[in-house]
């Protein structure tokens, strides 16, 4: 047991107290116990970690996948972790994580936790923790009210790392912004040396100029949007040299995705090049903790998709697979996702613009939804409280939208579901949409879990 002081105790105390009626009587309650904690002890989270090696995950796409991939490999192997599942990432949620694993009499020697943290939030947990291994999956314009541009979310993550130059840094080589890092840390690169053939970036694509001399960035291959092989053609900056890289691509399909990494074969049951990255910073930072190499990839296999994110629910017999939208970026790769699917497939359209989702929605413009025409889509459907917007932009794109695909409500959603014809129902959702509508689903009991 370590030495607690009085105030540490009732914080503790009163903040289990807490979470167990959430859970109980609301269902949920992922922060705000974690505010009572705070609000008693502001020095609470330096208790509540003690004994543990913390990896902290970051970035805009992939954060809550990555963090599943690594816990299901240290849990596969034997470690004894923890982690915040439910996606609640701002220091009160992550408080509310360690409060609920927190044990007074602890004789477990090591202990590891992975936590999820929103961006803006590093700087809040490094002053207290010196975390084993941060790791950052990639920056793109999200939530433009909370952030603004890319270099913005640099600098709020870069703020937190600097509070803590003995941890060590897994990056993203193929992100230009994550290179050339003027920081005390370590850093370890991972990213594709597979040749997409891909030359040139979108129009709309983040981060296009060099952050040295601010010219145009080339690429001897781009993977999606301003990720890739990237060198800048006036100065000598470039791409660091990886340490984890996808060397080849196998076989990718709507089932999941095949490739070698380092020269090992790999396997995961997400498709998309994004998650290759994902399992990629995965593996890494495994590999960094001393996971033996065959015992990552067995788990990255196994790996389960994280709620919402791909996630497939059976709603009387048809598979309604859920994907979490939130910026173009992200956006355009589930896209793409669908011209894997060679089934009769319908598709559900999701956008709020509550605070976690980002009050600025016009950021749909900028997505691809004229690349749907490819696919053989039976049925389009819109809603969310900015179902009316999302119907224009589909419309705009030259989708068959009308009257009719307006879902005012999730039992309207639900009626088409049941109704549709196709092999698969496809739902594109921004976060507030996504965790009301599996609230939905399962209060129709067809998700046993809101958090898993």
């Amino acid at each position: 047991m370590f030495t607690i002081n009085i105030k540490s105790f009732f914080s503790i105390i009163i903040s289990k107290t807490t979470l167990f009626l959430c859970e109980k009587l609301l269902k949920g309650g992922t922060n705000f116990p974690g505010k009572v904690a705070l609000k008693l002890d502001n020095k609470i989270l330096k208790q509540i970690t003690k004994g543990y090696k913390v990896i902290l995950v970051t970035g805009t796409n992939g954060k809550t996948t990555t963090t599943s991939m690594i816990y299901n490999v240290l849990k596969n192997s034997g470690k004894n972790v923890i982690t915040n599942a439910s996606g609640a990432n701002m220091l009160t949620g992550i408080v509310a994580c360690f409060i609920k694993n927190y044990k007074f009499f602890n004789k477990e020697k090591e202990k590891y936790a992975v936590i999820e943290v929103d961006e803006a939030n590093v700087k809040f947990i490094t002053p207290v923790i010196s975390p084993e291994i941060i790791t950052v999956t990639n920056l793109f314009r999200d939530q433009l009210d909370r952030f603004g541009e890319v270099y913005t979310t640099l600098e709020k993550i870069l703020e937190g790392i600097n509070h803590s130059p003995s941890t060590n840094l897994v990056l993203n080589g193929d992100e230009p912004l994550l290179g050339n890092l003027k920081v005390n840390n370590n850093c370890t690169y991972f990213g594709f040396t597979y040749d997409t053939g891909i030359k040139n970036v979108d129009i709309n694509a983040e981060a296009k100029f060099c952050k040295v001399c601010q010219k145009e960035y080339e690429y001897n291959f781009v993977t999606y949007n301003h990720l890739g092989d990237f060198y800048c053609p006036n100065c000598s900056f470039k791409r660091p040299n990886l340490d984890y890289a996808m060397d080849s691509l196998i076989n990718k399909d709507y089932q999941g995705t095949s490739f070698t990494l380092n020269g090992v074969e790999a396997f995961i049951n997400q498709s998309g090049i994004y998650n290759i990255y994902n399992a990629l910073c995965a593996y890494a930072v495994c590999d960094l903790l001393n996971v033996p190499s065959n015992d990552i990839i067995s788990a990255l296999e196994s790996s389960k998709s994280s709620f919402g994110r791909q996630e497939i629910i059976n709603i009387m017999g048809k598979d309604v697979k859920i994907f979490l939208v939130k910026n173009p970026a992200g956006y355009n790769e589930a896209i793409n996702v669908l011209d894997l699917d060679n089934r009769v497939k319908s598709c559900a359209f999701l956008l709020n613009d509550n605070y976690a989702d980002g009050r600025d929605v016009s950021w749909i413009w900028d997505v691809k939804f004229e690349s749907l025409s490819n696919n053989e889509i039976k049925e389009l459907a819109v809603g969310g409280v900015r179902a009316y917007d999302m119907a224009t932009r589909l419309k705009i794109s030259g989708l068959d939208i009308d009257s009719n695909s307006i879902c005012e409500n999730y039992d309207a959603l639900l009626k088409k579901i049941q109704e549709s014809e196709s092999d698969i129902f496809y739902i594109f959702a921004t976060y507030t949409a996504m965790t009301s509508l599996r609230k939905y689903f399962q209060s129709k009991n067809f998700i046993d879990k809101l958090w898993e």
